[in-house]
């Protein structure tokens, strides 16, 4: 399951502005690289709308069916909010929803196809 927890407004390449869901998801138990300690997270990821602003707000506290999924990308440079620190991700969360996996296994690529 996951949570909204927030919502933020954004805008498009194209200037027009959009909100988003921020979604939380389960807890999870990750031990630390540096201390070798373990600390509790939740993974969050945003998810785009076509929802108004007074609908994004309304929703917060609802859950529904899904999780969080780490997915790999080309990397990027991340600031660190806490610190500043420019960083390089080769990774973003995104929400995933509980049908995914099976549409995603049925899926034949083009070339199959005969």
């Amino acid at each position: 399951m996951v949570k909204v927890i927030d919502f933020k407004k954004r805008e498009s390449k194209t200037g027009e502005e959009f909100f988003v869901l921020v979604l939380q998801g389960g807890i999870t138990p990750v031990k630390s690289k540096e201390s070798g300690k373990m600390y509790f997270t939740a993974k969050t990821a945003t998810a785009p709308t076509t929802f108004d602003e007074e609908t994004c707000q309304q929703i917060i506290g609802q859950e529904f069916p899904g999780k969080i999924v780490k997915v790999d990308v080309e990397p990027y440079e991340y600031a660190l909010p806490e610190t500043g620190e420019i960083i390089t991700l080769e990774h973003r969360w995104e929400y995933q929803d509980e049908s995914m996996p099976i549409v995603q296994d049925n899926v034949v690529e083009e070339e199959e196809v005969m």
